[in-house]
């Protein structure tokens, strides 16, 4: 299948192209910088928003997977027009590109935070109702914003989509700023552990490689127009990450600061759509994920 990834240079993105490619589809990156490369790929260096660039990459293209945007909410804070331009605006320009140029379907990156938006009560699935003035933080207003352009593309044009919404990524490739990362580096520095809030909220991080994979799965039929949280299955508290990384690294101390504003409290998420459609399920325990986390730094961390 010939696919384009706009972001496949990216942490997640380029996990997903190196999948793709392994799995032997036609792939074709779109991102403004070339970090992390497949030599079986190929690539274009421009971003979303050029026109003529963008129609090129897409030209041909069955499946269009958009990972381009702001993924660090600390960056949101900082800057949110540039947010709300990257996050939205961008969506917008693909999914228009994909819609002129008879692209079969356009698979959006999302995440779990909008799960922070929804009401209810118990385990949340990927119907749960949204409470617009649950939103919170700028991050989801974005996201929720992009899933809503794309079910108005169906609507309106027939185009084809699949939302995936992410659960907490850690692995290979990833921003020093994630939170794996950073106890990860404060640990092999010697220093202590900083901890935002309490400690006691609870997060279901998804190994980077088990994502890559649901993005290959979700080219099949039965993913078309569905929303499919791909969260991972076993909760986990900051405190025990902490505790992982000074069984793995190294003991050093933990200290607590503020936690962030509207920050993603965390809720309990489903995951059971996507292992019905896809047959998918995470597969590796944050422990291994954070081994084999260590042993990249030590091998390609410095590149």
């Amino acid at each position: 299948m010939r696919v384009a990834v706009t972001g496949g240079c990216g942490f997640i993105g380029s996990h997903v192209v190196d999948h793709l490619v392994a799995a032997g589809h036609d792939v074709l990156v779109i991102d403004k910088h070339e970090r992390w490369t497949n030599p079986k790929a190929d690539y274009v260096i421009t971003d979303v928003f050029d026109g003529p660039a963008l129609d090129s990459g897409l030209r041909g293209r069955d499946v269009v997977y958009h990972l381009a945007g702001m993924a660090d909410v600390n960056e949101v804070a900082a800057d949110p027009v540039h947010a709300v331009r990257l996050n939205v605006e961008g969506v917008g320009r693909v999914l228009d590109a994909a819609r002129r140029l008879n692209c079969g379907r356009v698979v959006l990156a999302s995440t779990v935070w909008v799960y922070g938006a929804t009401v209810g009560a118990g385990e949340r699935t990927e119907d749960a109702p949204v409470d617009l003035g649950r939103a919170g933080h700028l991050y989801v207003s974005t996201k929720l914003s992009a899933e809503l352009l794309m079910h108005s593309y169906r609507e309106m044009y027939g185009q084809e989509f699949t939302i995936l919404r992410y659960g907490i990524p850690y692995g290979p490739r990833m921003r020093d700023a994630l939170v794996v990362a950073r106890f990860v580096r404060a640990a092999q520095e010697g220093q202590p552990i900083t901890i935002a809030g309490t400690g006691d909220q609870q997060r279901n991080f998804v190994y980077v490689e088990d994502l890559a994979v649901a993005h290959v799965l979700a080219l099949a039929p039965t993913a078309a127009n569905q929303t499919l949280a791909l969260e991972g299955d076993t909760p986990v508290s900051v405190t025990e990450i902490a505790e992982t990384v000074q069984h793995l690294v190294g003991p050093v101390p933990v200290r607590h600061v503020a936690g962030r504003a509207a920050d993603y409290e965390g809720v309990t998420i489903s995951n059971r759509l996507a292992k019905e459609l896809l047959n998918w399920s995470p597969t590796t325990p944050l422990a291994e994920g954070i081994r084999r986390y260590l042993t990249w730094l030590d091998k390609d961390g410095a590149r």
